[in-house]
């Protein structure tokens, strides 16, 4: 699947991106561009190769074969430029200091960071920026990590599993400044095990599998290839739903279910169009549409 037709020149550009752990190959081959102003999510599986991507993408590692480029120039060089931002599942706060503290003391590695206090502001940090870090929750850790990574307004900001061991508050408070920060123009690419969070804030997925790109497309587009959501209901004469071409499966003796993209339509056209009753919507699991997406590969 293809991203569409774009004029702006891509800020991130990998051609046959390939690297291994020793003998083992974790990257095949990778190639995709990123533009200014995109929200990319990038799934997979455990072992897909996300991390070390990322890894990639931040010149902490370098590729063992292809080429990329990151700003027109190497991923660590455009770090080191305060073009890019991360935030990562590695690298601990020091507990013993405060938010305020923690910030100021990495603005000073910066040769000109924002203002500290427009930063705590953004992050919803100011009324705890007196807090030790060792007193925060997870939720409040990770937009610190988040205020670091904006210190030097940079234009791409990566995150890998930023929202892991949050609770659902938390995790919408946090994807609440992730998405402010979209909406002002900012390239964001992430990784995530929580499909919810794809759908509602990438507009792009890049899908991994063993190390391998297997879907890469605007984001109700890959997901509509992997079938959509799952309704089930039960029903007493399939014959209503003759000239609907859903293809329903039957899972017992008047019970049937369904997988659609647009699941909330089908579920109201069977409750008012139909005698159908005990209707449900089960959502999608990442795991569904990557093992949906994998079979249409092989």
């Amino acid at each position: 699947m293809g991203g569409g037709t774009r004029v702006s020149q891509p800020i991130v550009a990998a051609r046959d991106v390939r690297q291994s752990f020793g003998a083992t190959p974790v990257l095949h081959g990778v190639s995709f561009a990123v533009h200014p102003g995109e929200v990319i999510a990038i799934l997979g599986p455990n072992g897909a190769g996300k991390t070390t991507l990322i890894d990639v993408l931040l010149g902490l590692t370098r590729p063992a074969a292809g080429t990329l480029q990151v700003f027109g120039t190497t991923p660590r060089a455009a770090v080191r430029s305060g073009h890019v931002g991360a935030i990562l599942q590695t690298g601990g706060l020091l507990p013993d200091i405060t938010v305020e503290d923690t910030v100021r003391m990495i603005a000073a590695t910066h040769p000109n960071p924002r203002p500290i206090a427009e930063v705590l502001d953004d992050t919803r940090l100011t009324p705890i920026a007196k807090r030790r870090i060792s007193r925060c929750s997870g939720g409040e850790k990770q937009r610190v990590k988040f205020a670091l990574a904006l210190l030097a307004d940079p234009q791409l900001i990566i995150f890998d599993e930023p929202t892991t061991g949050m609770d659902p508050a938390a995790r919408s408070a946090f994807w609440q400044d992730i998405d402010a920060r979209a909406q002002q123009g900012t390239t964001i690419i992430f990784t995530t095990h929580y499909l919810e969070e794809a759908e509602q804030y990438a507009r792009r997925i890049l899908f991994l599998n063993a190390g391998r790109i297997i879907a890469d497309g605007p984001t109700k587009q890959v997901l509509r290839a992997a079938g959509g959501n799952v309704v089930e209901f039960e029903l007493h004469d399939p014959a209503e739903l003759d000239g609907w071409g859903l293809n329903p499966q039957r899972t017992g003796e008047n019970t049937y279910k369904v997988r659609a993209v647009d699941s909330d339509a089908v579920a109201r056209q069977l409750l008012t169009r139909t005698s159908a009753s005990n209707v449900t919507i089960t959502p999608t699991s990442l795991n569904d549409v990557f093992r949906a997406l994998a079979e249409d590969k092989g």
